[in-house]
């Protein structure tokens, strides 16, 4: 992959999803000592940055392949834009959730027109569950990050921030799969080739670290309550990537992910569920290295909250 494929990418969705705002933080820029630069993908469509993969994707299938009805696997996010792509190409979609997904989650893609089914404990059951489903029905899968579409669709949040904000010293960008990362250090790098990309993933859901120790992917068990992070691997198409482009890995906490969520709410006043907060989070525990003096670009994921869950979770303000 290259970064036209994500140029491409752009032009195919331009008008179909929001632009997002840049936003900016004294407060965060004062406890990094750089300019950070923050792309709110908590205010897309469907709530997340994952709109812009799946109509990517949709937008690039034979019709054929949209006719005979689409089938993803999700803990929520995913689902939901699939979900919401179907419908604006009228397209049947079926989402697959682990049984723990978010009850929010689950209700987005009900509301957006999907047949949700909740199958298994972790999110490698569910794969599963969903390929049998694939194969019964003749359904026409939409991967949620081990697809070049896919990654050339989040590879547009990097792209964006670039021409609205200029190039950055430093790119730090949570992984799960892998599709966000790689599209977007594609484009940050293209912009600055010195450009270092740090990527964020939860102690409990590390399948980028698992698949680097192990020289490739490997299956994990994800946990996290940034369940938007919790792949069950690193992706064969997306691994290769990993490995030419992200030049460095931090783990997080889940009091960690949790302090990120409550900085974001409470100083940037943007709503973000774990997974959305977790580069501010590492931000703020000091994970990404010294950025005294850097620009530094970063992007809120998604802002799919479960209320009920995370908020009696959140640390005392600082």
């Amino acid at each position: 992959m290259n970064p036209a494929a994500v140029r491409s990418a752009a032009t195919r969705i331009a008008g179909q999803v929001h632009r997002t705002p840049v936003r900016t933080s004294a407060t965060l820029d004062g406890r990094t000592g750089a300019q950070v630069l923050v792309k709110d993908e908590a205010v897309q469509k469907t709530g997340s940055f994952k709109a812009r993969g799946a109509l990517n994707r949709l937008l690039t299938l034979p019709d054929e392949a949209r006719e005979r009805g689409l089938v993803c696997v999700t803990a929520g996010n995913h689902g939901a834009a699939v979900a919401w792509a179907a419908a604006q190409a009228g397209a049947k979609a079926t989402v697959v959730m682990p049984t723990y997904s978010p009850a929010a989650k689950v209700a987005a893609c009900w509301s957006y027109g999907a047949e949700v089914i909740l199958h298994g404990d972790t999110t490698t059951e569910a794969f599963a569950e969903c390929e049998r489903l694939q194969h019964e029905r003749g359904l026409t899968f939409i991967h949620p990050f081990d697809d070049p579409e896919i990654v050339a669709g989040q590879g547009t949040v990097g792209l964006e921030l670039i021409e609205d904000a200029g190039p950055v010293d430093v790119w730090v960008v949570s992984v799960g799969g892998g599709g966000l990362t790689c599209g977007t250090a594609l484009a940050v790098r293209d912009a600055n080739p010195a450009c270092r990309v740090v990527a964020v993933e939860p102690e409990g859901a590390a399948a980028l670290t698992a698949a680097l120790a192990a020289g490739h992917p490997v299956p994990i068990v994800a946990r996290s309550v940034a369940d938007g992070l919790c792949a069950p691997f690193a992706g064969p198409l997306t691994f290769p990537l990993f490995r030419e482009l992200v030049d460095e890995v931090v783990l997080l906490s889940e009091a960690e992910l949790l302090a990120g969520v409550r900085f974001v709410m409470e100083r940037l006043k943007v709503v973000a569920e774990p997974a959305g907060a977790a580069t501010i989070a590492a931000l703020l525990a000091g994970k990404a290295g010294d950025l005294a003096g850097l620009r530094v670009g970063t992007v809120i994921t998604g802002g799919n909250l479960d209320l009920g869950v995370v908020v009696p979770q959140l640390p005392p303000a600082d």
